[in-house]
């Protein structure tokens, strides 16, 4: 393991509302720990300088961790984030949402390798064709492009950093995993799990039942 270090801080996005789910995502329970506590600990397990915190507005969760309150409340995710690098100030920022709790922290922290080797401002992978920024590392230089989304009334992450971010050659790093994988297949070992389930999201209780049997090999 990489020693800790200042200029690496971790959040988990824990903002949002939960109207799919009909109660709060971030204190349901799997085998024993709450989904906010499963991902703090992933976090913990990382080479970060500081304590993780939780970004999006959750002052009722801060005896899990320091709270990160939203500069822009009702912003959604991208909200949470502003706040998160407004408020760090580290060179290197992982986040990790509360409702990908299968994801490993190996993964985690190839990422953040990664992030270091390129200095890309954002860097996330894409799964099935679908990028995943949420589960990303950002450097400080993203909080500009954030925070001009956020004035525009943009607030999909998605579109904010496939259109906004990408300026430069250098600026974004989204890595399809699965092509990756396949020419490095050291990174199927990050998890017992099939590659397809590591992002699996529980938004509403059916995503939340097909999710439980795989939960009990990486919580």
């Amino acid at each position: 393991m990489i020693p800790p270090t200042l200029d690496v801080e971790g959040f988990v996005l824990a903002g949002g509302r939960s109207t799919r789910m009909g109660r709060d995502k971030a204190v349901i329970r799997l085998h024993g720990l709450t989904l906010v506590e499963a991902a703090l600990r992933k976090l913990r397990a990382l080479p970060l300088g500081r304590m993780p915190r939780i970004a999006g507005g959750r002052p009722d969760l801060r005896d899990l961790a320091p709270a990160v309150q939203d500069l822009r409340p009702g912003c959604g995710p991208l909200g949470g984030m502003e706040a998160a690098l407004t408020a760090s100030s580290a060179a290197y920022n992982i986040f990790l949402p509360v409702d990908v709790p299968l994801a490993p922290v190996r993964l985690l922290a190839w990422m953040l390798e990664r992030a270091r080797v390129t200095g890309a401002q954002a860097t996330f992978p894409r799964v099935h064709g679908r990028p995943e920024p949420l589960l990303a590392v950002y450097r400080p230089e993203a909080l500009q492009r954030i925070g001009e989304a956020l004035d525009d009334g943009a607030y999909a992450v998605t579109e904010v950093f496939a259109s906004r971010l990408s300026t430069s050659a250098q600026s974004i790093d989204i890595f399809d995993l699965e092509m990756l994988a396949s020419v490095q297949p050291e990174i199927h070992d990050f998890s017992p799990l099939p590659l397809a389930r590591w992002f699996m999201n529980c938004n509403s209780p059916e995503e939340l039942a097909a999710i439980v049997p795989w939960s009990a090999a990486v919580l």
